[in-house]
C-alpha cells in the first residue's frame, strides 16, 4: 500500500485548477492529502474554498519583502511546515527564484495555458491569436529554473476558431486544464512519473 503523500497547493486568486485538484483527489480516493493552500495574495479567492473544504491556508504577501529572495525564503519555509511530497503551483503569479526551485526539484508542477515551448510568459491566449496558429492549449510541466520551461507531464490541445477571442479562447484552453492538471497530480502520488534525459515517462495506471 503507497504511504500518503501531502501536497501543498500555491495560488494567487480564486484558485479554479486548485480547485478542480481538490475535487478529483476526493472523488478519486487519491493517496494522497491536500496539506495545504498557500497564496502570496490575502485577498485570494480560492482561500476561502480551501477554509470552507476544511483545508488549512496560509498568506505569505509578497509585497511584505524587499525582494524576490527574501520572499521566496519565507514562502519555503512556510511551505515545509506541511511536509510537502509535491508542490503544486495553480495561478501562482511570481516568478521563483533558482534556490526555490532547487530545493523543491522533481517534486514542484506548474500548469502553464499554452502548448509550450510556444507563448511562454504572459498573455498566452493575446499571443496564440497573434501569431495566427490553428492549434493552442495547455501544458502540465516540472519546474525549472527557466521560466514556464521544464520535463513536460502532459498537454492539451484546443482548436483556435474563427471569431476567437482572448476570452473565448481562454475560457475552452481553462476546461481542459481542469481535466489534465488533476490526471498529472494524480500520476505524481501514484508514482506512476519519472524523468529520464529531460523526458518524462508515464506509467500505466495499476490494475487491481
Amino acid at each position: 500500500m503507497r504511504a500518503m503523500k501531502n501536497i501543498v497547493i500555491l495560488i494567487s486568486g480564486r484558485g479554479s485548477n486548485m480547485q478542480a485538484i481538490v475535487h478529483a483527489a476526493r472523488a478519486g480516493g487519491w493517496p494522497a492529502r491536500i496539506a495545504a493552500v498557500i497564496s502570496n495574495r490575502p485577498d485570494a479567492a480560492g482561500l476561502a474554498f480551501a477554509q470552507a473544504q476544511g483545508i488549512p491556508t496560509a498568506v505569505v504577501a509578497n509585497r511584505e519583502f524587499p525582494n524576490r529572495e527574501c520572499f521566496d525564503a519565507a514562502l519555503q519555509r512556510e511551505i515545509d511546515r506541511f511536509a510537502p511530497d509535491l508542490v503544486v503551483l495553480a495561478g501562482f503569479m511570481r516568478i521563483l527564484t533558482e534556490p526555490f526551485v532547487a530545493h523543491y526539484a522533481g517534486r514542484m508542477l506548474n500548469i502553464h495555458p499554452s502548448l509550450l515551448p510556444s507563448f511562454p510568459g504572459l498573455a498566452t491566449h493575446r499571443q496564440a491569436l497573434a501569431a495566427g496558429v490553428r492549434v493552442h492549449g495547455a501544458t502540465v510541466h516540472f519546474v525549472t529554473a527557466d521560466l514556464d520551461h521544464g520535463p513536460i507531464v502532459a498537454q492539451a490541445a484546443v482548436a483556435v476558431e474563427a471569431g476567437d477571442t482572448e476570452s473565448s479562447l481562454a475560457e475552452r484552453v481553462l476546461a481542459q486544464e481542469h481535466i489534465i492538471y488533476p490526471e498529472a497530480v494524480r500520476c505524481f502520488v501514484e508514482d506512476r512519473l519519472a524523468i529520464d534525459n529531460g523526458l518524462v515517462r508515464v506509467a500505466p495506471p495499476v490494475q487491481a
